[in-house]
C-alpha cells in the first residue's frame, strides 16, 4: 500500500494540529481483550461442549477487523468491567470473519453482518441476538436480563402474539431489545416484521419497551418500498407518539439507534410535504438530535450519529444544507475526532465522522480526515474505499475507481479481499463499463483468489460471489461482451469441478454466471 506522503500529511498535520499531536492507543487484539478468555474459531464445538458440560450460556461475537461497529463494540463494551466479569460467568467465543472455516461456521450460525452476538442456553439453543448498535450500558444491562432469563426470545415471542400474561417486564424488554433489524433472524419473515412489531407494542404493558416496539415498527415501515406495501399505521397517531417520545430526553437517550436510523424516510412516511405537521416534527426531531449530539456520556460515534441526523432534516427542506449548518457540523465533527485516541474507536469514529461531512457536502474536509487515517488505521483499505465513494460523487469516476483498486490491494484476509475484490469489479462495471480489459483482469484475479479459499461459497462469500455474478451477467447482456464472460465462465467452471459432487458449495459455485 502506498501511505501519504511526508508533504500530505505534514499539510494535514498543519489544517488539524491534532493529526500530528494526538498520540494514537495502538493497541493488539489479544492485549485489547486479555482479561477475556475468548475460544477462537477452531475451538467452536468444544466451546460449546464445555459449556454443556459446565451448565454455562455461551456468547458468541462474530466480526471483522476492519469493520467499524465492530470497532465500536471492543473500544466501548468488550472493555468494561462489567462486560469482563460478566464474561467469567459465560463461554465467550471471539468468531472474526476471515479465519480459517469461519464462513462455514457463519452458516451453520446464521450470521452474516458484522458485528452479530448471540447468546446461546449451556444446551446450545438460541437465547438472543443482542443489539450491537444500543449504547454500552444499555447492552451489558441486555446481557444480564438474556443470562437470567428462564425463555428464550423465540419462545417470549411464541407467548407475546398469543396474549399471554404471565410475561414479565424483562421477558419484554428482552423482546424489545432483540437485533430484530439481522437480516439472518428467523423469528418474523422479514415482510411479517414490522405488522408483528407493532402488535407487540400494543400487547406490551411495559410503557419503555412499547415505546420502542413501536418505534421499531415504525422505522422498519417509513423503510419498505413501495411504501403501499407497509403496514397500515395510524399517522396522526403516530406522529403524537414520535413528538412525544423526541420530547422525553430520557426516551430520546433510550432510542437514540432508532431516531438517528432513519430520520428522513419517518418524516416523510407521517408528514406531506411544507406542512404544519412536517414543520413541526421536523423541528421537534431536530432539537432532540441537537442535544445528543451534545451528550458526553454517549459515544462519540453515536453523537455524530446524530449529527448526521441534523443534516437528513436540513436536506428535506434544501437540497444542499445551508453555510451556518456546515461549519457547525465541521466543527463539532473536528471536535469530536479530536477527541478519539483509542485505535478501536478511532475506526468507528472517522468512519462515522468522514460520512457526516460528506453528507453535509464537505466532500474536501471528509477527504483530508480520510486521508489523515490512512497512515494511523489497522485497516486502512476501508477508509480508501470511502475516500472512493467521495470521489464517485463528486463525478470523478477515475479517481474513484483508482482509489477502489488501492483498497483492493490493500485488503487483508480472505473474505475481506473477496468482499473489496467484487466491489472493485462491479465498481468498474458501473463506472466504466467500456473498460473491458480491465474488469476481465480484475474479476480473473478475484476468482483466483476464491480458488484458494476455503468455504468460499459459504455465507458473505457466497453472497459477495453472487453480486459479482448478477453485475457481471446484467453488463454482458443483448450479447455484449461475451468473449470475457465465456472466458470467466470457464475459469468458475474449473473452480466448481474441484468441489466434492456432495458439497453443497458445488451447487452455489454452478448457480453463478449464468442468465437468469
Amino acid at each position: 500500500m502506498k501511505l501519504i506522503s511526508i508533504v500530505v500529511a505534514t499539510s494535514l498535520a498543519l489544517a488539524y494540529p491534532s493529526f500530528a499531536a494526538d498520540p494514537i492507543s495502538a493497541k493488539s487484539e489479544s492485549a485489547v481483550h486479555a482479561d477475556i478468555e475468548w475460544r477462537k474459531d477452531n475451538d467452536v464445538d468444544a466451546a460449546f461442549a464445555f459449556a454443556k458440560a459446565n451448565n454455562k450460556p455461551l456468547f458468541l461475537y462474530w466480526g471483522a477487523v476492519w469493520c467499524p461497529p465492530c470497532n465500536q463494540v471492543k473500544a466501548t463494551i468488550f472493555n468494561r468491567a462489567d462486560f469482563i466479569d460478566k464474561s467469567r460467568h459465560f463461554v465467550p467465543v471471539y468468531l472474526d470473519g476471515d479465519s480459517p472455516g469461519a464462513q462455514k461456521l457463519a452458516a451453520r450460525f446464521k450470521v452474516r453482518g458484522y458485528p452479530t452476538m448471540i447468546l446461546f442456553k449451556p444446551d446450545g439453543s438460541e437465547i438472543t441476538r443482542l443489539p450491537g448498535e444500543v449504547d454500552a450500558e444499555r447492552y451489558v444491562q441486555v446481557l444480564t436480563r438474556a443470562m437470567s432469563a428462564s425463555l428464550s426470545v423465540s419462545d417470549t415471542l411464541k407467548l407475546a402474539l398469543a396474549g399471554s400474561k404471565k410475561l414479565n417486564v424483562e421477558d419484554w424488554s428482552l423482546l424489545a431489545d432483540y437485533s430484530w433489524d439481522d437480516p439472518e433472524q428467523k423469528l418474523i419473515s422479514s415482510k411479517d416484521l414490522a405488522s408483528s412489531l407493532l402488535r407487540l407494542s400494543d400487547a406490551c404493558p411495559d410503557k419503555a419497551s412499547a415505546t420502542r416496539l413501536y418505534l421499531k415498527a415504525l422505522v422498519l415501515s417509513a423503510s419498505v418500498k413501495p411504501v403501499e406495501s407497509a403496514p397500515a399505521i395510524d399517522k396522526p397517531q403516530a406522529l403524537a407518539k414520535v413528538i412525544k417520545a423526541l420530547s422525553e430526553s430520557r426516551v430520546a437517550r433510550e432510542n437514540i439507534d432508532l431516531f438517528t436510523a432513519a430520520p428522513g424516510e419517518v418524516i416523510v412516511f407521517l408528514t406531506a410535504v411544507n406542512t404544519e405537521p412536517r414543520r413541526k416534527l421536523s423541528q421537534t426531531w431536530n432539537l432532540a438530535l441537537i442535544k445528543l449530539a451534545d451528550d458526553t456520556s454517549l459515544s462519540k460515534t453515536d453523537r455524530l450519529g446524530a449529527i448526521s441526523g441534523q443534516i437528513v432534516i436540513a436536506t428535506l427542506a434544501s437540497a444542499r444544507p445551508e453555510l451556518s449548518l456546515q461549519k457547525s457540523v465541521e466543527k463539532r465533527v473536528n471536535q469530536i475526532e479530536r477527541a478519539t485516541t483509542d485505535s478501536y474507536e478511532r475506526q468507528s469514529v472517522v468512519n462515522a465522522a468522514a460520512h457526516a461531512l460528506a453528507d453535509a457536502d464537505l466532500l474536501d474536509a471528509s477527504d483530508v480526515l480520510l486521508k489523515a487515517e490512512l497512515s494511523r488505521s489497522h485497516s486502512p483499505y476501508y477508509f480508501m474505499s470511502s475516500l472512493g465513494a467521495n470521489a464517485k460523487k463528486r463525478g470523478d469516476n477515475s479517481t474513484a475507481l483508482n482509489w477502489y483498486e488501492q483498497a483492493y490491494n490493500a485488503a487483508k484476509g480472505p473474505a475481506t479481499r473477496l468482499q473489496w475484490g467484487v466491489s472493485y469489479v462491479n465498481g468498474i462495471i458501473e463506472l466504466s463499463p467500456m473498460d473491458e480489459a480491465r474488469i476481465e483482469k480484475t474479476a480473473q484475479q478475484v476468482l483466483a483468489e476464491v480458488a484458494t479459499t476455503e468455504n468460499a461459497f459459504f455465507e458473505r462469500n457466497r453472497t459477495a460471489m453472487e453480486r459479482m455474478s448478477k453485475k457481471i451477467v446484467e453488463w454482458s447482456k443483448d450479447g455484449k461482451h461475451q468473449a470475457t464472460l465465456q472466458k470467466l465462465r470457464n475459469q468458475l467452471d474449473g473452480i466448481c469441478s474441484k468441489l466434492p459432487a456432495n458439497d453443497s458449495q458445488r451447487t452455489s459455485c454452478m448457480s453463478l454466471m449464468q442468465k437468469s
